[in-house]
């Protein structure tokens, strides 16, 4: 004769707890499986088409210096070019994959969420990728042009017994500067959809937004400073966008602050409408 083992209380309820934990587990790991994997084939992909893609981010450089063909950069490294490719793979494999990512991402955070939070948070996963696209565009084709005429109107011919200085610049180095002024302008025109979706969920308003302007106006300086590289011309081309911005954001919380008093107003009123 057997006796089955006596259970402690709550047992069955700890038990029933661990299956959807294990669940949200696994399927967080298929998601960054996908991403992972998506990243990986967007890095080899990049990776084959490095050098034209090296080509497009030197283009601000090459334009600087159109009609002087004597011009280059240089490697000082026996390991530098090749470094180099691996990182422009890198930095291009982030920007192609990170849709992918993107929707991996909602398709993990989607089925704990309402319909109508679906629907609210909806739009701004398609804004996301569209506004560090238009930040990246603005620093690529309106600030490096006019940044690299400006960095080489330093350069000096020599005379009277003076040694010229003629820029040479490393294609690390150039790499780096172009990198990080074009992720520094796409990450800040996130701005408006990170205050947007606040507004949209009832965690700040427009009146706290003007309230805060000038705070506002201070911390766009001082992330431009951070973001950007040392050199005061990028900087306050970062931060001017960055007020603009903000004072976007404060139009666009005032549109939902008006639609949602509106519905309100329907509710309480339903023959109003009518």
């Amino acid at each position: 004769m057997t006796t089955s083992a006596k259970l402690p209380p709550g047992h069955d309820e700890v038990e029933a707890s661990k299956a959807p934990l294990m669940e949200h587990l696994i399927e967080l790991r298929t998601r960054l499986i996908y991403s992972l994997l998506a990243f990986i084939v967007a890095f080899f992909a990049c990776y084959y088409f490095a050098k034209p893609i090296y080509q497009f981010l030197a283009w601000p450089l090459a334009h600087a210096m159109e009609g002087q063909p004597e011009r280059r950069m240089i490697a000082t490294g026996v390991m530098e070019t090749f470094f180099t490719y691996l990182r422009v793979a890198a930095f291009a494999a982030m920007c192609v994959s990170f849709p992918i990512v993107a929707t991996q991402i909602w398709m993990f955070v989607a089925p704990g969420l309402y319909k109508h939070e679906r629907s609210a948070f909806l739009p701004f996963l398609f804004a996301t990728p569209v506004m560090f696209f238009l930040g990246a565009a603005l620093a690529y084709y309106g600030l490096l042009p006019v940044a690299m005429k400006f960095f080489l109107s330093f350069e000096a011919p020599g005379a009277d017994g003076a040694l010229p200085i003629q820029l040479e610049a490393r294609v690390s180095e150039y790499l780096s500067f172009i990198m990080s002024v074009i992720f520094a302008f796409g990450l800040s025109f996130q701005l408006p959809v990170l205050l947007t979706l606040l507004g949209r969920v009832g965690i700040i308003s427009s009146a706290w937004l003007v309230q805060y302007r000038r705070y506002a106006i201070v911390f766009s300086f001082v992330v431009a400073a951070v973001l950007t590289p040392p050199d005061v011309l990028s900087q306050v081309a970062l931060a001017i966008p960055l007020c603009l911005l903000y004072e976007a954001s404060i139009w666009i919380v005032r549109i939902f602050e008006r639609d949602r008093a509106k519905a309100a107003k329907t509710r309480e009123w339903p023959n109003a409408a009518e």
